[in-house]
């Protein structure tokens, strides 16, 4: 277990150097070094200090809010295929965003965006818990349909909107809505980071309690666990990370659905050891595709989410060719 955990910070790491020295404008390692000192040429010192190193901080930041949240579903839900978006937090950002893009907010400050899409997927959270609260409980089935019925509803309000909007707006939603690392709001990142670290800290201090819900309520009561209580911090924490990071990268698929089945298939069952290693992996997926969607077709830009479906749809089928027994196990 050591040995593996000392590979997946290397690999951590390597993603790190890759995705701060690599990219579409060629820059001497000398010169990045320089620049990251507060020397060197203009230039670079504007490329690196204010390109790369806050999409790689953004990186470090959606990749372990969407994995860890991605794990906290998959307990919760116990459905190997839940994932941070499945409960309508995505289609409520996406609401929420496209929106403020109709209401011309953009204009208005930049920051607006990234509000009124935090605002979506907290509503869109709230009505997916009043509907499958029953008896002060979250039953899982229940708390699924309700996401579905949600996101359903959400994404044909976005729809509806895309019709309304101009030529240059409806292009800005759409390149929101396959997700990006580019250009994230300064001021925004301080309480995204806030989000991302309490979401992730709740989930540690309850990987545990995870291990005992994994095994059934009924199991896990009989062995002293306040069932429902824990069942909504870990769902909230869970809902707070997704709504935060998506409301500044947009929709980013399958690094929340895909990265908890690799900690798994590496560590095994324990969340004491899935949860910080899920965070490790999609960090280190998040900085890797977001280098490949930086630089495949530069000058152009792909979006990052088009990159991650490219990596996790091959891995699903993977998963369904020679590990069929898996999916019972989940």
């Amino acid at each position: 277990m050591t040995a593996l955990a000392a590979l997946l910070l290397l690999v951590l790491l390597l993603s790190l150097s890759f995705s701060l020295f690599m990219g579409p404008t060629a820059i001497p390692i000398k010169e990045i070094l320089r620049a990251l000192t507060g020397g060197g040429d203009t230039t670079a010192r504007t490329i690196v200090l204010e390109i790369r190193l806050p999409r790689l901080f953004m990186a470090l930041l959606c990749g372990t809010a969407l994995s860890t949240a991605g794990v906290i579903f998959q307990a919760l839900l116990r459905n190997p295929l839940a994932d941070p978006y499945l409960l309508g937090v995505s289609s409520g950002a996406a609401l929420g965003a496209v929106s403020g893009m109709v209401l011309g907010l953009a204009a208005l400050h930049q920051a607006l965006i990234p509000l009124t899409a935090f605002a979506g997927g907290a509503l869109a959270v709230a009505a997916v818990y009043t509907l499958a609260r029953s008896d002060g409980g979250l039953p899982p089935h229940t708390l699924i349909l309700a996401g579905v019925i949600i996101s359903s509803l959400c994404s044909a309000l976005v729809l509806f909107l895309n019709v309304m909007m101009e030529a240059r707006q409806l292009q800005g939603a759409l390149f929101w809505i396959m997700g990006s690392l580019a250009a994230p709001v300064a001021g925004y990142l301080g309480p995204v980071t806030l989000a991302v670290l309490a979401g992730t800290g709740l989930s540690l201090f309850g990987a545990m309690k995870m291990n005992l819900l994994t095994q059934g309520d009924e199991v896990a009561a009989s062995l002293g666990l306040e069932v429902e209580r824990e069942k909504k911090i870990l769902f909230f924490a869970a809902c707070l990370m997704t709504a935060a990071v998506v409301s500044m990268t947009g929709l980013i698929g399958f690094v929340g659905l895909v990265v908890p089945h690799a900690a798994r298939m590496i560590f095994g069952s324990d969340h004491r050891l899935v949860l910080p290693a899920a965070a490790v992996l999609g960090s280190s997926l998040l900085l890797l595709s977001d280098l490949a969607a930086r630089t495949l077709l530069a000058p152009a830009e792909l979006p990052v989410g088009v990159v991650t479906a490219l990596i996790g749809a091959p891995f699903f089928l993977y998963l369904l060719k020679t590990r069929k027994g898996y999916w019972s196990e989940g």
